[in-house]
């Protein structure tokens, strides 16, 4: 690692949020001896650079591809200045509240060491001219309070901490950071963003033990959301966390390993009911959601007058009949304070909703402000949308959610005031987000959640719509005859073949809107290719079609069909500008795939977008690659600090896909994803092909995964809790 030390002369770009600065530094000392004498672009994470002060920076030196020449800081150090012009730019500079010519009176009594005189004695500025007490105390205080951050961010970057979460706890703790750190270096882990790997490296590197009984306590913590995520569960049992905790400590005993449970369970982060564990975020919002439906359950209800003689008014309007299943629905839908609606593709989810909405906007006269459409994704969240005519959105998007701070500003104590909340794709919902979502609403509000039992349950903690339906106290609709069919249609009858493990031969015939394309592992991608290439051949638009696949990696996995999709639905050509950020080429006109939610931007986790517009850095105002996406009318920049949160989207997972409906859909099949296959994922993934679907590869790997009665048997608490209040 090299090291410069010089004077900051310009500010170039600051992030105030997060500290991220490019500057100018002109060297006056260095290990490396070329650069001395020099100005060099530094770039880094800081908490606050005085102009025309001195910095000893740390870090390396790096030839950027569109930057150029530029010290990349790792750690830096604020050096008081010695010499007598420096002192006087420094204590002339906007920190304090003396001019040039006081500062010069200053130096000229104390000489090249003022500074260290000051901070050994603030009384020493006493007899300078028009200098009073509040300015000699303002100048002794700053002084001090710089001295402090300058060794505060050093000693942190010592610990092992990156200058930038150095920089975070500085700003939270102030003076009181190192005694915060020393007494439990664990408890900072809460307040910025880094992990338990990481804040565990500092810990060993201060002389923790691997039993420490702090360690031991965040350890656990981890732990728990570590097996909670990974399997979908919002409790664990103690051999399955006993057995995690013996592999990360040393040789810990099952008596010690209790005692810091119970001690946990005390300081209320864990709550233990028996034999289950859980993180008390966990059991809390399991309580709350069973709590709060089993009251909108037994609430009055507030019937709708004349409601079939209305559902007939809007049948012969639209020359449609509903059957009784689907009045039913509507009717309890309507009538009820909450009501689930269930049913596989084609069954008349969408159908319902619309009539829904239509019957309270045009018949009963409701203003739509009083309704609320809400979706998990924003692709649903958009059919929604177009289906009923009045706006849609995430339910993250409703709650306004604050990326920076991870909370909801919608909650019980400043709920939205819709009376009527639908909520589509209800599988996809997870536990915490139902908590927030519930709490987010007045106590009167209806609830009607549509969605199908049978897809992938959430990505996060719990199964919420599958726990509702199986404790069997609540209203719950369940459709089953097929509308969504066109004669010689075989996509969804497919859908319930595969969902009722009955397949038929006939999956392996060729269909007006199926086929299934037999090919051994080395042809699949190339045989995509082929697929596509007709496809676009025969009119389809590229926004038409999407491949889906299990996983990332694999010679067939998602990242290498992104690359070679793009080089067919998006050739490389001399009017589309493009650019490199680290393996991956983004070029104008990409499809591409959002990978978090973007409140602020108003995008969604699995949205999908186009390139519209690159600007390379070299003629950017902000100096830096920018790449502006179009997302259904929405313009988002990002810049590459963002690049991280997208990825190309012409090929992409099937959790990413749910919520979305596409033309032609292609999948492959190959035994390399057999780990991965199994009969829910294989049923989303074929629902979300509108009206054309292709199978490609190993017929075997694609019965093997409608076989697979692999089902996440997520262990959550919501079914028991549900049946227990009404038993």
């Amino acid at each position: 690692m090299a090291y410069i030390k010089g004077i900051f002369i310009q500010d170039i770009y600051t992030n105030s949020t997060n500290g991220y600065t490019v500057g100018l530094l002109r060297v006056k000392e260095s290990d490396i001896p070329e650069e001395v004498n020099k100005v060099v672009t530094f770039t880094g994470t800081f908490n606050e650079l005085i102009y025309k002060t001195t910095y000893k920076m740390e870090g390396n030196f790096v030839e950027h591809s569109k930057y150029g020449h530029q010290f990349l800081v790792e750690s830096y150090e604020l050096v008081l200045p010695t010499e007598e012009e420096e002192i006087i730019d420094f204590l002339s500079s906007d920190m304090f509240p003396i001019g040039e010519s006081t500062a010069k009176k200053i130096v000229d009594k104390l000489g090249n060491d003022a500074i260290n005189k000051i901070l050994e004695n603030k009384d020493s500025l006493l007899g300078i001219p028009r200098l009073k007490e509040p300015k000699i105390t303002k100048i002794y205080e700053t002084l001090l309070e710089y001295q402090s951050t300058s060794y505060i961010v050093l000693e942190l970057s010592k610990l092992g901490f990156t200058t930038k979460n150095a920089i975070t706890l500085l700003k939270k703790y102030a003076n009181n950071t190192m005694d915060i750190v020393n007494n439990n270096v664990y408890d900072v882990s809460e307040d910025i963003d880094i992990s338990f790997d990481e804040i565990d490296k500092i810990a060993r590197n201060m002389g923790y033990e691997l039993n420490d009984e702090r360690r031991l306590e965040a350890l656990t913590i981890n732990m728990m959301k570590v097996l909670t995520f990974n399997s979908g569960d919002t409790y664990l049992y103690f051999d399955e966390m006993y057995e995690y905790m013996k592999k990360h400590t040393d040789d810990l005993e099952e008596d010690i390993f209790e005692y810091i449970l119970l001690k946990l369970t005390k300081q209320n982060k864990l709550f233990i009911d028996k034999n289950k564990y859980y993180l008390e975020e966990y059991h809390s919002s399991e309580s709350y959601i069973s709590s709060r439906l089993t009251k909108l359950n037994d609430m009055k209800k507030r019937k709708l007058p004349k409601l079939e003689t209305k559902i007939k008014v809007l049948e012969d309007a639209n020359n449609i009949i509903y059957d009784d299943s689907q009045k039913e629905a509507i009717t309890k839908a309507l009538n009820n304070n909450l009501t689930i609606i269930t049913g596989g593709p084609g069954t008349g989810k969408t159908t319902i909703i619309k009539c829904i909405v239509r019957l309270l906007l045009d018949i009963y006269g409701i203003n739509e402000s009083k309704i609320a459409l809400l979706a998990p994704t924003g692709r649903a969240a958009k059919k929604l949308m177009e289906t009923t005519g009045i706006p849609a959105y995430t339910i993250h998007k409703y709650l306004a959610w604050d990326k920076e701070a991870n909370l909801f500003q919608v909650d019980e104590y400043h709920p939205n005031k819709e009376e009527y909340i639908i909520v589509d794709e209800s599988s996809m919902i997870d536990t915490l987000l139902l908590t927030a979502l519930l709490k987010g609403t007045t106590l009167s509000a209806k609830y009607i959640f549509v969605g199908d039992y049978y897809q992938l349950p959430s990505v996060s903690q719990g199964q919420i719509l599958k726990d509702m339906i199986d404790s069997n106290v609540l209203d719950v609709i369940k459709l089953n005859c097929l509308y969504r069919q066109t004669e010689g249609s075989y996509i969804i009858n497919l859908a319930h073949e595969i969902k009722n493990k009955e397949l038929s031969e006939k999956y392996l015939e060729k269909r007006d809107d199926y086929n299934f394309i037999p090919c051994p592992d080395s042809q699949i991608l190339e045989s995509i290719k082929d697929i596509v290439t007709i496809a676009l051949e025969k009119g389809y638009h590229e926004k038409d079609i999407q491949i889906l696949a299990p996983i990332y990696k694999t010679k067939n996995g998602i990242d290498n069909l992104n690359k070679i999709l793009q080089e067919i639905m998006n050739k490389p050509d001399k009017h589309k500008t493009e650019i490199t950020s680290g393996d991956t080429i983004f070029r104008e006109g990409d499809k591409i795939l959002q990978l978090v939610n973007d409140p602020d931007n108003f995008i969604s986790n699995g949205d999908i977008g186009y390139i519209e517009k690159i600007i390379p850095a070299s003629i950017s105002k902000s100096k830096k690659n920018e790449v502006t996406i179009n997302f259904d009318g929405t313009l988002v920049t990002y810049t590459p600090k963002d690049f991280i949160n997208i990825t190309h989207g012409y090929a992409i997972s099937i959790h990413k896909s749910q919520g979305g409906e596409f033309k032609l859909v292609i999948i492959p099949f190959t035994p390399s994803f057999k780990r991965m296959l199994y009969n829910k994922l294989i049923y989303t993934a074929v629902t979300r092909a509108k009206e054309k679907l292709i199978l490609i590869g190993s017929p075997d790997a694609f019965m093997y995964g409608v076989y697979n009665d692999y089902i996440e048997n997520r262990k959550t608490s919501l079914k028991e809790l549900l049946e227990k209040t009404y038993n």
